[in-house]
């Protein structure tokens, strides 16, 4: 009897240590989808120079990309959820991770296009892919710190990005960091194929399921997740893709030197993303209920964001860094609250579905957001409404979920 309950525990340990290799690949994962992408903004000197950019013209490319990746987040959830994470996950790491090596060898505006459309489409998987991990493979005890965790994963890669990337440029061109930061999934699919292998679904959740569209979109909770992620997406997609020309544009920082500040934001947007997984289970704890602990903590973040406005009003460029810092800060706990609002109310089965169903809304506003940045910029405007817009999103989506969904109530 001995002997059997000591390869039990041994199992459970293996059980265990693989469990915890999962959440760390796909925090790895999740960070490597934003190193690859945030490579544009970070070189938008170098790239303008080569290429010949107006703000419009960068606008438009950011665009295609949102519009690109939307469209494929139409398939993503069937493309998961019938696959399995396992497969599904690794075949878009690879394709991704191609593409980005592809934009070395763009000899054409046209060419470049074409690889961050296909960026586009193999990046727009992760989340997904993710959260279905976190929803069949994790206890519900476990699954808001680990989604607060792989929340934090793309803040970690905007942090290390905008350091190591732009000297990196300088001292070997551009090409060579598309190059560098695309071989990176690469290395990341040999570990994930074999812990893969190792790890089990829970004993009542299936990995594969068949998606039905029609009950899906008649759900409230759909559209609750949908409009929520609309609502502040764009904010995301505004601060990842327009911030280095900010502090180029307003502080005259060069290439070298802007990295700095677009660290600090992702740093405290990082710092969000990892205490927020805490606030929900502390306001259950103290007797509140579900629906109000979750919408609590979404009112907490919602509030901080209008910190971000007061970017606009210091000539100090590293106290604009903390106050835009704030604002993501608040926007990773926001973001965090709608995926485990997502995994509390939404059966497993269509997990993936219906966060691709809310990517799809975040890219579409997001698209807008960057478009309408670009013509705010060109026509003279400057930043001002744009972050007028940004300070308001979040009091809004609370709004609609409350609208939509009053009573938020546990799947079971």
């Amino acid at each position: 009897m001995l002997v059997v309950s000591q390869e039990e525990m041994m199992r459970e340990k293996v059980a265990s240590r693989i469990v915890v290799l999962l959440v760390v690949l796909l925090f790895v994962g999740n960070a490597l989808n934003y190193v690859d992408r945030q490579v544009l903004a970070l070189l938008k000197p170098t790239l303008e120079a080569e290429f010949g950019w107006t703000d419009t013209d960068y606008a438009h490319l950011g665009a295609t990309f949102q519009i690109a990746a939307a469209a494929a987040l139409l398939g993503v959830g069937w493309f998961v959820d019938r696959l399995g994470v396992r497969l599904a996950y690794g075949i878009a790491i690879a394709v991704w991770s191609a593409a980005g090596m592809a934009h070395a060898l763009a000899a054409s505006v046209q060419q470049f296009v074409a690889a961050r459309v296909v960026l586009a489409v193999g990046e727009s998987v992760s989340t997904p892919a993710g959260l279905k991990a976190a929803s069949i493979y994790l206890p519900a005890r476990q699954r808001n710190v680990a989604i607060g965790l792989i929340n934090t994963a793309p803040n970690i890669g905007a942090i290390i990005t905008p350091l190591l990337i732009p000297p990196f440029a300088i001292a070997f061109g551009w090409k060579a960091a598309f190059i560098v930061t695309g071989s990176l999934g690469f290395i990341w699919l040999a570990f994930w194929w074999p812990t893969m292998r190792g790890i089990k679904p829970l004993h009542h959740v299936a990995e594969r399921a068949p998606v039905r569209w029609g009950e899906m979109l008649s759900d409230r909770r759909t559209w609750a997740v949908a409009g929520a992620k609309a609502f502040t997406d764009c904010v995301w997609w505004f601060v990842l893709f327009w911030m280095p020309d900010f502090f180029n544009r307003a502080f005259g920082m060069d290439q070298a030197d802007l990295g700095w500040p677009i660290a600090i934001i992702f740093l405290l947007a990082a710092l969000g993303a990892i205490t927020s997984g805490g606030l929900y289970p502390i306001l259950l704890g103290r007797g509140y209920s579900v629906n109000r602990a979750r919408k609590m903590s979404m009112l907490f973040f919602a509030v901080t964001v209008l910190i971000m406005l007061f970017a606009l009003q210091t000539d100090n460029p590293w106290l604009a860094a903390v106050f835009i810092g704030f604002g993501l800060f608040a926007h990773q706990g926001f973001s965090t609250n709608i995926f485990g609002m997502a995994a509390d109310i939404v059966p497993s089965a269509r997990m993936a579905s219906v966060i691709a169903v809310g990517a799809v809304a975040g890219n579409l506003s997001g698209t807008a957001m960057i478009e309408f940045a670009g013509w705010s910029l060109d026509s003279g405007l400057g930043y001002g409404p744009i972050f007028a817009i940004c300070s308001v999103a979040y009091l809004c989506a609370l709004a609609f979920i409350h609208l939509i969904v009053p009573d938020l109530q546990l799947e079971d």
